[in-house]
């Protein structure tokens, strides 16, 4: 997913002028500047065979050469993307979240600040998959879900301030899959607290997934997981307003077709 594209054009145009004003003579160029100059390309050259050919360590440090010796240029800038990229791709997720917000704070006028936020919203958006089977298969009460909510905001972000960016149709899908999977992840716990009884927690959180995520395919079983909970516990009233809720939102639901408040225990088997 390492960005090219817009921004490696503009890269290459800028080594272009580069080249063209040393040719002119330039105002006030030294032959050292010339020098560094080259150097920063001989060094971007290098490092961009390393990220094709996937040898991130060393892509890391001659992009590091790169951001210095071409400080204050869009090479610079194309130098930090590729690091943060490729510390990403070397499993040094921390490492590669903070060069990104780097370039974020140090670029916000960048014409790739659209990437840049795809591309912070990627890194957080990895560690999310697969972690609905990692539930499934593990009895937890609480996992950290903030990867999720970091890669929503980034994402976020991208669509309010370049709604029209190429990166902006798969960003919005990816948002769709988040809410999604954090609202089952919120199902996840409800059923973790009714297994072992505690229905007032089981039926706090369901109630969560229909106030933060009221428009997702887990609210049908969240209502169900309320229904079960205040039979439970005997609040009949609550019951069966979870249930009228239930049934005029989601009447085609499996929840809603088993029938809810009967005495067998099919209809909110959840496992």
């Amino acid at each position: 997913m390492r960005q090219s594209f817009g921004v490696r054009r503009w890269v290459l145009a800028l080594l272009a002028g580069t080249t063209l004003l040393a040719q002119l003579g330039g105002c006030g160029t030294t032959a050292r500047d010339d020098d560094q100059s080259l150097n920063a390309e001989k060094l971007y050259a290098q490092a961009k065979e390393d990220l094709d050919s996937g040898a991130w360590d060393k892509a890391i440090k001659s992009l590091e050469k790169v951001e210095g010796r071409a400080s204050g240029t869009l090479l610079a800038q194309q130098a930090v993307l590729d690091m943060a990229y490729a510390q990403w791709k070397s499993a040094e997720k921390v490492q590669g979240l903070a060069t990104i917000d780097r370039f974020i704070k140090l670029y916000p006028s960048s014409p790739a600040l659209d990437y840049a936020l795809y591309l912070k919203g990627s890194m957080n958006f990895n560690d999310t998959a697969g972690f609905l089977s990692f539930i499934a298969r593990q009895e937890l009460s609480e996992r950290d879900q903030q990867a999720s909510r970091d890669a929503y905001l980034a994402y976020q972000q991208l669509n309010e301030q370049f709604p029209l960016s190429k990166y902006a149709i798969d960003a919005r899908q990816r948002m769709d899959y988040i809410v999604n999977a954090l609202a089952e992840y919120e199902v996840h716990v409800a059923r973790y607290y009714f297994r072992r009884g505690a229905y007032l927690a089981a039926a706090n959180r369901a109630q969560q997934v229909l106030r933060e995520y009221p428009r997702t395919p887990s609210g049908a079983e969240a209502l169900a997981i309320m229904v079960a909970g205040y039979d439970k516990l005997g609040l009949n009233d609550l019951r069966d307003d979870a249930e009228r809720v239930l049934r005029k939102n989601f009447p085609d639901s499996a929840q809603a077709r088993r029938g809810a408040g009967q005495s067998d225990r099919s209809w909110w088997r959840f496992w």
